[in-house]
């Protein structure tokens, strides 16, 4: 099979990069990082459309690890971001670990070697660990458009953005209202003959406080850490307060709907156009968008908004749903991303020869958002319900790396001085089942679940496997540890436990010594208190 390492990485954007860090950190420098691409940054190497931008904030956009004092904006755009990526795996040393252009095919757990076999575009190897950060925004969805094929046009994703082909002058469709579009729409506008947005459903639109970081405000940030750590503890600190209104009270979310409303005043005089651009669910049931230039952009008279969705294309003609023809050069599809689908899961074969997407054909579901039933020795960073609706990700990303870093201090131990020394840990499916049953339970009375709207945080059952419904606190505490009651532990000479569906029985070689209650969202265990506020946001 030829190489074989500790760990092996898939991906190299925060997530992967993240991991790779923290490898490191461990004392761990037997992995490698897989990446299917030419060069490091995920979905900020991906999306390099015009006026693509974080809508989080610089400095809570950043690893705690890896801080930034040089910032240029206080919301950044695309190339800043990809170039801090590309910083952190320069300094923390991780070129020698990357393998790019290096597509995973292929990934089959080998029952008896206790080991992962990967099939990549450069070649095999084997991996005692899998760590998956592909993401969720990695693989664009492009939906199936009768006639699409025979348009004479061009056409491509706004993730996939061709920027050899000149929009000046051209007639141009942009299909979506998601935040890629919203950033498209005001940043082409300016160039193209005449833009005309098609609209399923218009989304909740505030302004975005971005500027310009003074100079003064870098200079302070790099000799005085402390004013950088609390700028980034103060934006933690504010989200962290917003998060009980998405989760458990909707109704205070009002207030908020009344200023996206007005910020709408402000720029659509035309009440036709305003009764359009108005949505009929509870903001933030589908993530509120952060823009100052969408609304002017689509109040210029050489913009057109139809109010409803694509329906066929014939010829060179587009028609929607209610029947609006237009004519149109090129087509720009801002229609997000495989999240609940993820194309990684047709390719993970787990202990039983069951592949990971057909262990989710019921709905995506993973334990503590790491690690699944059927599935020994591998784990997701962002993973199923980790996402967020009004913080940094980057956080939830260091919360599943701490995971990730006692899960492999737990299989060192375990595997020390024992006869074969390799082991595994495999997620029981009760301990999943409970996790997920409650998590769920929880979401029941979330703005994304009663908020009136369909979101890409639902899947095809309309059941939420993608939004955490807490704080990112609360997360942290959740995954500072690895709980060994919620696994079975398989050895090298054992009998490996059968998967994750119903009915199927678990015999695993060896169990834990102890037991203890698997611990349920929301609960942190005893021995591991909260964190004082400063100390969480700064990690």
């Amino acid at each position: 099979m030829g190489e074989h390492v500790r760990v092996a990485v898939v991906g190299s954007g925060f997530g992967g990069l993240g991991a790779a860090v923290r490898l490191r950190r461990e004392g761990i420098t037997d992995f490698v990082v897989l990446e299917r691409a030419d060069s490091v940054g995920g979905t900020w190497r991906d999306n390099s459309y015009p006026g693509c931008a974080c809508d989080v904030p610089s400095h809570l956009y950043s690893f705690s690890f890896a801080p930034n004092p040089d910032w240029p904006r206080t919301f950044s755009g695309q190339p800043h971001i990809r170039a801090y990526l590309e910083h952190v795996a320069d300094t923390f040393g991780l070129r020698p670990h990357i393998r790019l252009n290096h597509e995973v095919r292929m990934m089959r757990w080998d029952a008896e070697e206790l080991r992962w076999e990967i099939e990549t575009a450069g070649g095999t190897l084997t991996a005692d660990v899998v760590v998956s950060a592909t993401g969720p925004l990695s693989d664009p969805k492009m939906p199936e458009i009768p006639g699409l094929d025979g348009f004479p046009g061009k056409v491509f994703h706004s993730a996939r953005w061709d920027h050899d082909y000149d929009l000046r002058g051209k007639r141009v469709a942009m299909i979506g209202t998601g935040a890629s579009a919203i950033q498209i729409v005001p940043a082409i506008a300016p160039d193209t003959a005449r833009l005309t947005l098609f609209q399923r459903t218009p989304p909740w639109v505030l302004p975005r406080t971005d500027r310009a970081i003074t100079g003064a405000e870098r200079w302070l940030h790099r000799q005085l850490p402390f004013t950088r750590a609390a700028r980034r503890g103060l934006l933690w600190g504010i989200r962290e307060l917003q998060v009980s209104a998405f989760t458990k009270h909707p109704n205070q979310l009002g207030f908020i709907e009344s200023l996206a409303k007005s910020n709408m005043a402000r720029a659509i005089k035309d009440p036709q156009l305003r009764a359009k651009l108005t949505p009929d669910y509870r903001i933030g049931c589908k993530r509120i968008l952060l823009s100052s230039e969408y609304y002017p952009a689509l109040a210029r008279p050489d913009v057109d908004v139809v109010a409803s969705g694509l329906r066929e294309v014939r010829g060179s003609t587009l028609v929607a749903a209610d029947g609006t023809e237009t004519e149109v050069d090129a087509i720009i599809f801002g229609t997000g991303f495989h999240v609940t689908d993820m194309p990684i899961a047709d390719r993970v074969v787990g202990v039983d020869g069951r592949s990971l997407a057909e262990e989710w054909k019921d709905g995506m579901q993973s334990l503590r958002g790491a690690t699944a039933a059927g599935f020994p020795n591998w784990m997701t960073i962002i993973g199923p319900n980790t996402g967020l609706g009004n913080s940094s990700m980057i956080l939830m990303i260091e919360s599943q790396l701490n995971y990730m870093a006692d899960y492999l201090r737990q299989l060192n131990l375990l595997g020390t001085n024992r006869p074969g020394g390799k082991v595994a840990l495999a997620a029981r499916p009760s301990a999943v089942h409970t996790w997920n049953r409650k998590v769920q339970e929880r979401m029941k009375r979330t703005v994304w679940n009663t908020g009136g709207c369909t979101s890409w945080y639902l899947d095809a059952a309309g059941r939420n496997t993608t939004v955490w419904p807490g704080t990112t606190g609360e997360f942290r505490r959740e995954t500072r540890e690895v709980d060994l009651a919620e696994y079975e532990i398989v050895r090298l000479a054992g009998k490996v436990p059968a998967g994750a569906a119903a009915g199927r029985a678990a015999a695993p070689a060896a169990k834990p010594a102890a037991k203890a209650p698997a611990k349920a969202p929301g609960k942190a265990p005893a021995k591991a208190p909260a964190r004082p506020a400063a100390e969480e946001a700064s990690a």
